[in-house]
């Protein structure tokens, strides 16, 4: 699906976190293994099946939580027959442990309603899902459910962030705040 998973662990516990997990869930399950992680949670920035789709198969393997916003669970319900549970909704603020560390939620609507991005202020990194890519674009947002001002605003608390931050798109390479658009 050419979309990115990313696995953000401590590297004391070994606890990590998945994020996106859009296709593959036995390859994610052999490199969780190979590097002996343990999953928490498994997270998704926003509700399409390129980001989601081997979430229900690793909630299953792992009996880890699902971590989302409820306001894309629409999507979820237009992609599966069944789908996965949301078990923790992921609001503006909210925070999730890894370890000792804490990655805070900012609510980033537009691509979709419930699109969020997940930050670390300490090690100025930032999981933004289709947000905004390394060669300037942004998320589509000619879906009916999209709200293009809405992504503007988005786009622009995100690009508020340090400009050293790592930003971490959903599609594509990774790149810095200074770097966007250029």
């Amino acid at each position: 699906m050419a979309a990115n998973c990313y696995l953000v662990f401590d590297e004391k516990s070994r606890e990590t976190i998945i994020i996106d997990p859009g296709d593959e869930a036995d390859y994610i399950e052999t490199v969780i293994a190979d590097l002996g992680f343990n999953p928490t949670s498994v997270i998704a920035t926003h509700g399409h099946s390129d980001h989601v789709s081997a979430v229900y198969e690793l909630k299953l393997a792992y009996k880890i939580p699902f971590l989302a916003n409820k306001k894309d669970k629409f999507l979820l319900n237009k992609i599966f027959p069944f789908s996965p549970e949301i078990d923790k909704n992921l609001g503006q603020g909210e925070k999730v442990k890894i370890g000792p560390s804490e990655l805070t939620v900012v609510e980033t609507p537009g691509h979709t309603p419930g699109s969020i991005c997940i930050y670390s202020g300490k090690d100025k990194i930032a999981f933004v899902g289709d947000l905004i890519f390394k060669d300037g674009r942004v998320g589509r947002y000619d879906f009916g459910y999209s709200d293009k001002e809405g992504l503007k605003v988005s786009v622009a608390k995100i690009l508020k962030l340090p400009g050293e931050t790592t930003i971490y798109p959903g599609h594509g390479e990774e790149f810095t705040v200074d770097d966007f658009g250029t």
